[in-house]
């Protein structure tokens, strides 16, 4: 692996992230996917660590701004684990090309949901 690439993927995505509130599974895994190489499952499972860290200085930060609603964070935080090793047996047992077109599917779906948001605002 190509450790200044990768330095500047997690510079980039976790400026990304920090700036526009985008999850950075969204930025991380297909730049894990195309820059570095990576599986789509080895950049979804990187990923997964690398947004437990981002998530908590974030989340930090943003605590600071009276931002984050802690209850609703502790009960999806807790039920979370129970999706994750759900989804972890199924990205275990599908094609690479399932997950590929899976994920770019969600993508594009958080995509338009976000610019009909945004063209209805006032």
């Amino acid at each position: 692996m190509n450790e200044v690439l990768a330095i500047l993927i997690a510079v980039a995505g976790g400026l990304a992230g920090g700036l526009v509130g985008v999850g950075g599974g969204v930025l991380f895994v297909p730049a894990l996917a195309i820059f570095l190489g990576l599986t789509q499952v080895e950049a979804e499972s990187t990923s997964l660590l690398m947004i437990v860290i981002v998530a908590l200085v974030g989340a930090y930060r943003q605590n600071g701004y009276g931002n984050v609603r802690i209850r609703q964070a502790l009960i999806i935080g807790v039920l979370s684990p129970l999706g994750v090793l759900i989804g972890v047996a199924v990205a275990n047992n599908v094609s690479e090309r399932a997950l590929q077109l899976s994920f770019a599917a969600v993508a594009l779906f958080f995509a338009a949901q976000l610019v009909r948001r945004a063209r209805s605002a006032p």
